[in-house]
């Protein structure tokens, strides 16, 4: 168990799908794999130019919260279960110190029991 007051490194990961039916259905399989601790889901409309054109569409926007250690693992996942040819990938280090930091160390562990709520 760590100390609650350590700040516990975590990465950030952003991505989008097509639909919420498939954003959940993504969410919940890294949640099954011990990949993702949490999977917080956003309606967007994204606009960005693609195949030289222009273009938007109703996306939904995931924001996963994972440990360094589990990033490789979640990317690779991730790519081989995504709906789309190209999703987006997009990594960032952050910090969570006190219950919330210590939940999520425990929430990845494979020796944890059921994911919490």
């Amino acid at each position: 168990m760590t100390d609650a007051n350590t700040n516990q490194p975590l990465q950030l990961v952003l991505t989008t799908e097509a639909s919420a039916e498939r954003a959940r259905a993504l969410a919940g399989e890294l949640l099954e794999r011990r990949l993702v601790a949490c999977a917080s889901l956003l309606p967007v409309q994204s606009h960005y130019r693609w195949q030289g054109q222009i273009t938007s569409s109703e996306e939904v926007q995931l924001l996963f919260k994972t440990s360094p250690e589990r990033l490789e693992a979640l990317r690779e996942a991730l790519l081989a279960l995504h709906s789309y040819d190209t999703p987006a990938w997009i990594h960032w280090s952050a910090a969570s110190a006190g219950a919330y930091g210590q939940w999520l160390v425990e929430s990845l562990s494979p020796d944890a029991g059921p994911p919490a709520p």
